[in-house]
């Protein structure tokens, strides 16, 4: 595998985006985010995922990486995480997101839940 396909493991890579506070996932996840690296953002979810974003709830990996191919085609986003509050394996971070869309840059609420260091469950508010 490529150094981009572990990127949600590899503790290594650095940015200027991530928090100590945060769970290595979630960090990851930002950074791949950011990159718009779509095999490294799908490498942070477990198989059985389920994701929560724009009132739709998606299940399991092929559905999430339809939705980050979207996302990224649609919004060009960019993500700085602000405010994290851990509790145990539910994370909840404000996030500002900048992107190609009305009224940005926008805080969002994104909640993570976190099993076996990959990601089960985000909701996106």
């Amino acid at each position: 595998m490529s150094l981009r396909a572990h990127l949600c493991s590899d503790d290594r890579v650095a940015s200027k985006n991530v928090s100590p506070a945060l769970p290595q996932v979630v960090n990851n996840y930002i950074r791949a985010s950011n990159a718009h690296d779509v095999e490294a953002i799908l490498s942070c979810f477990s198989d059985t995922a389920t994701v929560r974003d724009e009132n739709e709830t998606l299940h399991g990996t092929h559905a999430i990486k339809h939705w980050i191919l979207k996302t990224i085609e649609q919004y060009d986003f960019h993500f700085e995480p602000l405010k994290p509050h851990v509790d145990d394996d539910e994370i909840s971070l404000d996030v500002k997101v900048s992107g190609a869309f009305p009224g940005s840059p926008v805080t969002l609420e994104y909640t993570f839940t976190i099993n076996n260091k990959k990601i089960s469950s985000l909701s996106i508010e």
